[in-house]
Parts: structure tokens; C-alpha cells; sequence
């Protein structure tokens, strides 16, 4: 590539001299952080795009400066989608299908983290449910959109690293809930969907990748308590030295979604499809040390392709839909 980008690069620097007219874009989570970010980034450059989000009420109130940076044609429409109940999933796939319209970009954006132990409206697990069933009853509802040449972007992460996922008690009906371990699982099926839905897609043109933005101060973070996030960065200090590393710093939230649109947009579709990135550049595998979870390196059994079909599988019973 004629361009390199790294961790400090933003959203901005990604896609200077990007023009994205005609291009139309789903960025689901847009009432606040990593999706409002994404959303204006894309806008700003000439991208019309579809911002879905629970709450409408404050995704309009998130958005209002997107709107104002638009350019070259470029816009934001709004939409209802709460991923923590099948009906409003549907509902929304339903609507962005009455339109007709294709998209270019599906930006799977929108989750949770490390919440208190409960469940969907349908009964899974509420990390597991919200950030991998919800997204993967949405975007198969809508695959027929995505016009040749499109691409998805799950927005992963490296706490993937806390686990696989456990096909048989995705629940934790049988197993003590850990508010980590659950964000772990979940994030490892969201790039195991990726893998597993560029391997049925990409032959149509239609590739599909997974990021982790790095660390970022935002909602995301609600759920934990200060002083447990402190102790977090801690030791995560601690393993960063170990690896003679300098400490951890956050990412902006221009510099969180730059990979995001980095994968979606500027790279080679063939460099990212069915692949794990990070820091605007393709992640290497990494299965035989540790890793502190601010390290680069993603684990084996999250790009496995047979533990990807498996997965897909496994989701199609849970949901009742086969795609």
C-alpha cells in the first residue's frame, strides 16, 4: 500500500483524500462513541449513512455534529436497533429492506462490556446475545443488501483473549459467570462470524473482517467500577514492561475508529477478508506465548474455520433462522 497508518493514526488521516460519494453505510451503535466517530468520519467524506441505535432520542442528540460535517452529498439517516431483543432486530432488517437500497459498508459496531449477569429479551446471555446474536440475525437478514464489492467490519477485540467461546453453555447455564470471560466469548464469536461469513460471501465479492479499536475511554466502559479498571491498567502495565513495552496510553476516539474505517474503506479487501486487525494493519497469530491484552496478536481458535462453521451453526439453533 502506498499509505502506512498505525496506532496514533485517526479517522481523518485514514481517509484523506477518500471520496466516498454514492456510497452508502450501516454503522450500528451510534449514539455515542466509536459509532458516532465512524459515522461522521464516513459522512465528512461524502458516504450516506444509516446510523441505527436503541435509543433514537440520544442517538439524534450524538449525532447532531455529524449532520453539520457532512459533505459532498454525504448524509445520516437514523434507524431503531436494539440488539438485545430479536423482534426490534428484524424489525430494523424488515425497514432497511422495504428501501431497496444496497450498502457498501455494514460497520457491526455496537456492544456491551463486561455487564452484571442477566439475558436478552430472547433469553441468551446478555454479552453473548447482544454483541454476536443480535449482529448475526442483522446482517444475514440483510446480506442480500451488500452489493458486490462490499464489505462487513465486526468490531472485535483483543479481550477476545479471555476466551473462546463455549458452544456448549453459551448461557453459562452450567458454568460461574464471569462479567470477562462472557465479554471474551462474545468477542471471539464476532470474529469467528467474520471469518465464517467471508467464507460464504467473498465469492459474490462481498468480504467480510474483524478489528479491535485498542483502548478507549467510552460508554463502554459503564459497567466497571473505577477501581477495577485502575487495577486492570495496572497489571497490564506490569505485562507491558515485562515484554519491554512502554505503559499503556488510550486512544482518542478519532484514533479507535481509524481502524474501523481503515478495513472498511482504504485497505485491500483481499489483505483483510476473513482476517483479524488491529492498529490499521492485519494482526499476526499468536498461540504460543502470552500476550498482555494491550499487546498486538490475535489467538488461533479465534480464526478457525472449522470453530467458525461450528459457531454459525450453533447461533442458526439459537436464533430459530437458517441463513
Amino acid at each position: 500500500m502506498a499509505e502506512s497508518f498505525n496506532a496514533t493514526s485517526t479517522t481523518d488521516d485514514v481517509l484523506a483524500g477518500v471520496d466516498l460519494r454514492g456510497k452508502r453505510v450501516l454503522v450500528t451503535g451510534v449514539s455515542a462513541g466509536l459509532g458516532v466517530e465512524t459515522a461522521r468520519a464516513l459522512a465528512a467524506h461524502g458516504a450516506h449513512v444509516v446510523g441505527a441505535a436503541r435509543d433514537l432520542a440520544k442517538a439524534e442528540r450524538a449525532t447532531a455534529h455529524v449532520r453539520a460535517a457532512a459533505a459532498h452529498g454525504g448524509g445520516l439517516d437514523l434507524i431503531e436497533l436494539d440488539l438485545a431483543a430479536l423482534a426490534s432486530v428484524r424489525a430494523c432488517a424488515n425497514a432497511l429492506h422495504a428501501t431497496g437500497k444496497p450498502f457498501d459498508l455494514v460497520v457491526a459496531n455496537a456492544g456491551v462490556m463486561a455487564s452484571p449477569f442477566g439475558h436478552t429479551a430472547d433469553g441468551f446471555e446478555t454479552q453473548f446475545g447482544t454483541n454476536h446474536l443480535g449482529h448475526f440475525v442483522l446482517v444475514n437478514r440483510i446480506a442480500a443488501l451488500m452489493r458486490p464489492g462490499s464489505r462487513l467490519v465486526s468490531l472485535a477485540s483483543s479481550g477476545h483473549r479471555f476466551a473462546d467461546v463455549d458452544l456448549d453453555d453459551p448461557n453459562f447455564d452450567h458454568t460461574p459467570y464471569d462479567p470477562f470471560v462472557a465479554y471474551g466469548r462474545s468477542k471471539t464469536a464476532n470474529i469467528l462470524f467474520a471469518v465464517e461469513f467471508d467464507r460464504r460471501h467473498k465469492d459474490r465479492g462481498v468480504r467480510a473482517t474483524a478489528v479491535h479499536p485498542g483502548g478507549i475511554r467510552t460508554e463502554l466502559a459503564r459497567y466497571m467500577d473505577p477501581a477495577h479498571l485502575q487495577a486492570m491498567i495496572d497489571g497490564i502495565n506490569a505485562d507491558l514492561a515485562a515484554e519491554g513495552r512502554p505503559p499503556f496510553a488510550w486512544k482518542t476516539i478519532p484514533q479507535g475508529a481509524a481502524t474501523s474505517v481503515w478495513a472498511g474503506i482504504v485497505a485491500p479487501a483481499a489483505e483483510v477478508g476473513g482476517r483479524y486487525c488491529e492498529n490499521c494493519h492485519v494482526s499476526e497469530v499468536v498461540a504460543d506465548r502470552k500476550i498482555s491484552v494491550m499487546s498486538e496478536g490475535v489467538r488461533p481458535y479465534a480464526l478457525d474455520p472449522e470453530h467458525a462453521r461450528a459457531l454459525w451453526a450453533k447461533s442458526e439453533d439459537m436464533v430459530g433462522e437458517t441463513f
